[in-house]
């Protein structure tokens, strides 16, 4: 079972990506997947098109794109990347992995 920080477990996960590219979809669909298996009902995922919200880079100071921000639970986490190694997302967000195969 994934270890949920806090009381509450949940996570606030913004997700910071360049229009509709072949990199964003593919972090936006690689993010999701593990969402769904990994952290069930306890997140709060937000897209933020950097095009559409030039003002959200600056305030999150991202640099590049796509970047996953782990809001909650502290501390603020950033992953840089179209988030494919399922590893290194789950270690990004503290999460251990409840299905245990690749991803």
């Amino acid at each position: 079972m994934s270890e949920l920080a806090g009381a509450g477990g949940r996570y606030i996960l913004q997700l910071f990506v360049t229009g509709t590219t072949s990199r964003s979809a593919r972090a936006i669909e690689n993010l999701r997947r593990i969402c769904r298996t990994e952290l069930k009902d306890m997140y709060e995922l937000q897209i933020i098109d950097v095009y559409e919200n030039p003002d959200a880079t600056h305030d999150m100071q991202v640099i590049a794109t796509p970047t996953l921000i782990k809001i909650l639970p502290e501390p603020l986490v950033r992953i840089i990347g179209d988030l494919s190694s399922r590893e290194s997302v789950l270690v990004g967000l503290g999460v251990t992995p409840l299905g245990g195969g690749g991803g």
